[in-house]
């Protein structure tokens, strides 16, 4: 969504939004401890390809106005303590109407780039960091925000949320046929919202700006930050096309009759799961046989661990052990091994598959504990890095997640050196069970 002029808009027309239609401003301050977040919500777009007779953030989407739906995903996360939003300065008083009393409005600029920095120029200097998210996108999972926010408090300098790419790419030649394939390996598609440590992205945009910065983590590579991915969802999409008002609208009426069925349920539903795993030492599936990766953290070693994604052997224990909670099965089942997307694909992929499917279903990690059988390497000095690793891509406190290790006592497969297995169990928790709930279509990928 950029911040250009009115221009000529589609006949189609949408109803406007009213004051009835305002957000319920959930803000309540966010965390008073360290570091504090805010937020800008960008709005100052006329995105034509919606069509109708209102930019796409004052269309309605339900009973309420797209903008009021996205300010809600930021202002109602316990974490946030503050939303600037940025507008177009023709639409300041109907976005005032919207939005509840005291929201900060700002006026944008002449492109997204101007209307950022304008609500850099808004935010409190109480906030030490800050996540950009475009008004565009109104059905944002607390589940995304969760962990944009957990990288940043682990330290980040950046952290955006994105999909993999899985589908097959082609590039066009001018007839419109299939002029060749475009390999799709280490492609992501980007998501909002884009999180910063505040005082580095302000130093990014105070610098001469790339031509073709299409977004915040754009400029902040170009000042030399380093941007971590984090796992986005497919409910986290773009409004773009006519078409995409009434997908929303459908899964905004799937979520309120999984909330109406969930507030008719009294009792609280609690799920267990184990899951085991094993990998055999042996150059990985990019021909390294100097390292292994083990919960997400990458320890230099004489040899590498097998296995078709990076072989992270506490990593994929942990998705089994959620995907047995809920009767999902295995990694194998939603990302079958004889897909090659995943050759050395990272295993948080999988896991915040995991973690999504859970909280899909209402559920929430109560705990976790993984442990990794071997006599080497030495988990010891990695163990707390560890925790922090799998907090960050489940969303969860770092005080639920355990991680620790023991030997064989140099018997078996393990004992003798030849590979490393681990172990873990989960606890889910509900506020209501979830007995309704159906099995998901298993996806395509690979463990």
């Amino acid at each position: 969504m950029t911040s250009a002029p009115a221009s000529p808009q589609s006949p189609a027309a949408a109803p406007a939004a009213t004051s009835a239609d305002a957000a319920p401003g959930c803000l309540a301050g966010g965390d008073s401890s360290a570091p504090v977040f805010a937020a800008i919500l960008v709005a100052a777009g006329k995105g034509t390809r919606m069509g109708g007779t209102l930019p796409k953030q004052f269309q309605q989407l339900g009973p309420r106005a797209v903008l009021a739906h996205s300010y809600d995903a930021l202002a109602c996360h316990p974490r946030i303590a503050n939303v600037v939003c940025v507008v177009h300065p023709d639409d300041r008083a109907r976005a005032a109407a919207l939005l509840p009393p005291g929201t900060v409005l700002v006026a944008g600029g002449a492109d997204r780039v101007a209307s950022v920095r304008a609500g850099l120029a808004a935010l409190p200097d109480a906030a030490t960091h800050v996540l950009i998210h475009d008004a565009a996108r109104p059905l944002l999972p607390r589940a995304v925000t969760d962990r944009v926010i957990a990288a940043l408090a682990a330290g980040a300098e950046g952290a955006a949320p994105a999909l993999a790419v899985i589908d097959a790419l082609w590039q066009e030649d001018t007839g419109g046929t299939v002029a060749r394939a475009v390999p799709r390996d280490g492609l992501w598609r980007a998501q909002t919202p884009q999180g910063f440590a505040l005082p580095a992205l302000r130093a990014a945009h105070a610098r001469p700006l790339p031509a073709d910065a299409a977004d915040d983590v754009a400029i902040a590579r170009a000042a030399g930050l380093r941007v971590d991915i984090v796992a986005g969802a497919e409910d986290n999409f773009k409004l773009t096309h006519p078409g995409d008002l009434d997908r929303a609208a459908r899964i905004l009426r799937a979520r309120a009759m999984q909330d109406d069925a969930a507030a008719e349920r009294p009792h609280m539903d609690i799920r267990t799961g184990n899951g085991y795993d094993v990998h055999r030492f042996g150059a990985d599936a990019l021909g390294r046989n100097d390292r292994v990766t083990l919960c997400g953290v990458e320890i230099p070693h004489d040899r590498g661990l097998q296995g078709h994604s990076d072989a992270d052997v506490g990593m994929h224990a942990l998705t089994d052990a959620i995907y047995g909670a809920l009767a999902e099965g295995d990694i194998g089942r939603h990302f079958p091994p004889s897909d090659p997307q995943w050759k050395g694909a990272a295993s948080e992929v999988f896991l915040a598959h995991a973690i999504d499917l859970a909280r899909a279903r209402g559920f929430g990690m109560a705990n976790c504990d993984v442990t990794l059988i071997c006599e080497y390497p030495k988990i010891g000095p990695h163990a707390e890095a560890m925790r922090a690793a799998l907090a960050r891509i489940t969303g969860t406190e770092v005080a639920r997640i355990s991680v620790k290790a023991t030997t064989s006592e140099r018997l078996g497969f393990t004992g003798r050196g030849e590979g490393i297995a681990a172990i873990a169990t989960v606890a889910l928790i509900s506020p209501a069970p979830t007995a309704a709930s159906t099995p998901s279509t298993p996806d395509t990928g690979a463990a």
